[in-house]
């Protein structure tokens, strides 16, 4: 069973931002029969919004503690999600949907971020800033992680790394 949680814009209209308690408070479930018995895959919907990369980086350090993996691990998967999530934003449509693979003994920390597909235009961020402030990602995701890719379907694309 996979777990989906839902992220309301509680960023974008000013509430207090409880992500991280929000996050401890979604416990890992089992994914379904086809998934290996030991692997938890937990996700979340991120609005398609700037502010959803430091989301998805307390939603990831809130779950990865849980888990208890090591803090080297938790620090390369913060910048890896958060280069996933932010390309999503600035490059894709919505929506946005953020995969934890809860990685067995031995296995690898799996991490997935879904979207709508192509954008027509550029986000904000990416229009507004020059030419070597970014471009960066997909090498930053390439130096930590152990394997990644990415694919498409008819609702969007998803790029992964295991770490």
């Amino acid at each position: 069973m996979n777990v989906v949680a839902t992220l309301s814009g509680g960023a974008l209209t000013g509430a207090p931002d409880r992500t991280a308690e929000f996050a401890a408070s979604v416990p890992p479930e089992p994914c379904a029969a086809d998934e290996p018995p030991d692997r938890t895959d937990t996700a979340w919907d991120l609005t398609h919004h700037p502010t959803s990369a430091g989301d998805a980086r307390r939603i990831t350090r809130a779950a990865l503690h849980a888990w208890g993996v090591d803090e080297d691990t938790t620090d390369q998967a913060l910048l890896v999600v958060s280069e996933l999530v932010t390309n999503a934003v600035e490059h894709a449509l919505p929506p946005i949907t953020l995969h934890l693979g809860r990685p067995a003994q031995g296995d690898a920390l799996h991490i997935e971020v879904d979207d709508g597909g192509p954008a027509s235009q550029e986000g904000d961020w990416i229009a507004g800033c020059a030419p070597d402030e970014h471009g960066r990602g997909r090498d930053v995701v390439a130096a930590l992680a152990t394997a990644h890719s990415h694919r498409t379907g008819i609702h969007g694309a998803t790029y992964w790394a295991d770490l």
